[in-house]
């Protein structure tokens, strides 16, 4: 039996996923799938539009056998920092292989730049070099690599598994990796077929439009409905009421302290904050994470306590998943929690999910405390 591990957010579960699930199943019939998975908040900072035990349970329901949650205080951070979670959970779990979508599908290429991101001396020197120039980081990694290797890698799927691939190699995890490729473009709005991008289809959501024929359930069942006016109003009062403390939030350096607040009084809604705060270096992502760190009270000195991944929490199982969860467990070095526990890192996740109730109206702080984990 081959343990295969996926890293993903399923913001929201979509026929790609299942695409990928169904994949694994061709190459290895008899394989047990699981996952790590951000939970409320995600690694492009965004806000998850389904929540994460409707995210377990739907994943359970399609042929996923364990469901693990990343924390967040690893989660709405650089690719580097969650793959290091993600991998942290997965080597524990003892897989055989890591897949995932891959633009290039080319798993030479793809060692070959983490290689070079690892062990050529020259590489940090070219990104701050081209970080010097103006360039923000992902434009900076990208040129270095392009600069030493001549392997021209871009697609977001390939910058991230370069990002699990360096995790491989620095903790000599036994993992093979295998590339899926790609059906799509991320942020492709086209419509050809049933399978469309996680933002195709909340760019859909947001403009009002049909988005079942692209999911295997009735998504519309499934959708938190976010007030992102009220995550507006809730992050200007902070910016303004915070103008001279800014920077002790996680990533807000460089000066973007004053470009936050300049944006924020002229802004009437989220999407005009995040267009009037990006610049060249800063990316759209970036200014994401610091929003959301921003509406999470996520400083740089809280941050910096949780460095190190302190527990493995299971919010989903299979009956495949239990049996084999049973036979490895006693080789799992990590606190293994199946429900609520007070670690400090866990006492984070509730206060997360408190502030995800506040703006999508539902009654989630309830389930953190109390649900188990789901079973199948």
């Amino acid at each position: 039996m081959k343990v295969i591990g996926i890293v993903t957010e399923y913001n929201p579960f979509h026929n790609g996923h299942l695409y990928q699930i169904n994949k694994i199943k061709e190459m290895f019939p008899d394989s047990l799938i699981i996952i790590a998975m951000s939970s409320h908040y995600t690694q492009r900072g965004e806000i998850s539009i389904m929540n994460k035990w409707n995210k377990t349970q739907l994943a359970l329901q399609n042929k996923v056998d364990i469901v693990l949650e990343i924390p967040f205080v690893f989660t709405n951070q650089s690719a580097d920092t969650f793959a290091y979670a993600a991998l942290k959970l997965l080597s524990k779990m003892k897989i055989d292989a890591l897949v995932f979508g891959s633009e290039s599908a080319n798993k030479d290429k793809l060692y070959k730049a983490s290689i070079v991101q690892i062990n050529n001396k020259d590489f940090d020197e070219k990104v701050k070099s081209y970080m010097m120039k103006g360039e923000n980081y992902p434009t900076s990694l990208y040129k270095a690599t392009l600069d030493l290797t001549a392997i021209d890698i871009k697609g977001s799927n390939d910058i991230l598994a370069i990002s699990y691939i360096k995790e491989i190699i620095k903790n000599n995890y036994k993992i093979d990796i295998l590339p899926i490729k790609r059906t799509n473009e991320f942020k492709s709005l086209e419509e050809e077929n049933s399978i469309l991008s996680a933002y195709a289809i909340r760019e859909r959501i947001k403009n009002n439009k049909e988005v079942n024929r692209f999911a295997p359930y009735d998504l519309n069942k499934y959708i938190e409905n976010i007030n992102y006016d009220k995550l507006f109003n809730i992050l200007k009062y902070k910016i303004v009421s915070e103008k001279n403390e800014l920077t002790k939030y996680n990533l807000v350096d460089e000066g973007i302290e004053k470009r936050l607040y300049e944006s924020a009084l002229k802004s009437n809604n989220l999407s005009e904050l995040i267009e009037n705060t990006k610049t060249k270096r800063f990316t759209y992502n970036r200014i994401n994470r610091i929003l959301i760190n921003i509406f999470t009270n996520s400083t740089k000195e809280k941050l910096s306590s949780f460095k190190v991944l302190e527990y493995i929490r299971v919010l989903g199982l299979s009956k495949n998943g239990q049996d084999y969860l049973n036979k490895i467990k006693k080789y799992i070095d990590l606190p293994l929690y199946t429900k609520f526990e007070r670690n400090n890192m866990l006492l984070e996740e509730f206060k997360v999910t408190n502030l995800y109730d506040l703006i999508s109206n539902n009654n989630l702080r309830e389930r953190e405390i109390k649900e188990h984990v789901i079973l199948l």
